[in-house]
């Protein structure tokens, strides 16, 4: 007998329905959810809002540069560096001056500019640091004539410049000029101290000028300027220490003595023949650096710094020499005078004209180099300045 089944609809509801599923969490309050979604939706705007704030407010800077940039651009094309910073120097300023308000022009103020070609200082900027000018390679001309210090690598390849004016220089870092490739002379009147490697690589250098301040000048200063003919220097001991000061200067001949001193004494000499013995000792040096090798860039410093300063210390102890034969002499003719001139005469009318200008010069034992010759020993024994 077969049976019929009919399910009932409860039942069919039961089998229908699908398994339950993990319980959801429960839904938040919804004045909470919204104060939370007003909350966020503040925090991205205030945080959009403050992003372009600061593109704005860097815009405005950005601006305010540029604008300051070109106002600083004058009729005639020049740019006056006021060293604010920040400064963008137009690439159309070919030619810079330094802002009265500046006294010193900051380390990398120009460093690679590729096209200025003039700077001029006022009389009041007295320092440029280090490498304020490095690699400006069209710059060709510089008016510093106040400045007093120039740092290290200040004017460094800057392959183009020609003409310096620096009346007032009186330090000059180490690489200073290095590389300066077209300077072919300058003029260094107050310098004090010339730092190693500061004119290093000066192809076209062929005369440098110092003035009676000059104390130092240091190792490898004029390292490889091959063109350098001519130098001119106070008569001073200890001025010239290292032997590697001129390697490779292999055209060095001249050393001129400051006018001045030394000249005024000689010609004050009362024999003639002093006189023309101590110019003929001046005179020697191109004669020694004819035939001095000038060294080279593999390790052999030459021998041109050693040959001045031995030229130097000569000339040192026989114009000392001279000057006391000179007293001597001297002393032994107003004896002679006052015999038959009243004293106050030969005091008062003689000697005065007889007198050597009253400079002192000094020269220092030095052991480890030999004199040039007997003569200079016998004539330097108790004669160490005069």
């Amino acid at each position: 007998m077969k049976e019929t089944f009919q399910l009932q609809p409860a039942l069919t509801l039961s089998f229908t329905r699908s398994a339950p599923s993990r319980a959801q969490p429960r839904p938040n309050n919804p004045k909470k959810q919204n104060a939370a979604n007003t909350g966020a939706s503040l925090a991205c705007y205030s945080a959009r809002s403050a992003t372009k704030s600061s593109l704005h407010h860097n815009n405005i800077i950005a601006q305010q540069t540029l604008l300051h940039a070109f106002m600083m651009m004058a009729a005639d094309g020049w740019y006056t560096f006021t060293g604010r910073e920040g400064e963008v120097i137009p690439r159309s300023a070919t030619r810079a001056r330094i802002d009265e308000s500046l006294t010193v022009i900051p380390a990398y103020a120009f460093q690679g500019n590729p096209n200025i070609e003039e700077l001029d200082c006022h009389d009041n900027v007295k320092t440029v640091e280090e490498e304020a000018f490095y690699w400006c390679r069209s710059l060709r001309r510089v008016i510093m004539r106040g400045v007093e210090v120039v740092e290290h690598h200040a004017f460094a390849e800057c392959t183009a410049l020609t003409i310096v004016e620096c009346d007032k220089l009186e330090r000059i870092g180490c690489w200073a000029f290095a590389g300066c490739e077209s300077l072919g002379g300058i003029n260094l009147p107050s310098a004090r101290v010339v730092e190693g490697y500061a004119f290093c690589d000066g192809e076209a250098l062929t005369n440098v000028v110092f003035g009676k301040e000059l104390e130092s000048i240091r190792e490898v200063a004029f390292y490889c300027c091959t063109s350098l003919e001519r130098i001119t220097i106070p008569l001073k001991d200890d001025m010239i220490t290292e032997n590697n000061t001129f390697q490779g200067c292999k055209n060095l001949k001249h050393v001129n003595l400051i006018e001045g001193e030394l000249h005024e004494t000689i010609v004050a000499l009362l024999l003639e023949d002093w006189k023309n013995y101590m110019n003929e000792e001046i005179n020697s040096i191109y004669q020694i650096l004819s035939y001095t090798p000038a060294g080279d860039d593999f390790g052999d410093v030459g021998g041109k710094a050693r040959a001045i300063r031995r030229w130097i210390r000569s000339d040192l102890r026989k114009i000392i020499h001279y000057k006391a034969q000179h007293q001597h002499v001297l002393e032994e003719a107003a004896t002679t005078l006052q015999v038959a001139l009243p004293q106050d005469i030969v005091i008062k009318n003689v000697l005065p004209f007889l007198e050597l200008p009253p400079y002192t010069f000094e020269v220092e034992d030095h052991d480890d180099e030999e004199d040039d010759s007997e003569e200079e020993e016998e004539e330097g024994d108790d004669e160490s300045s005069y």
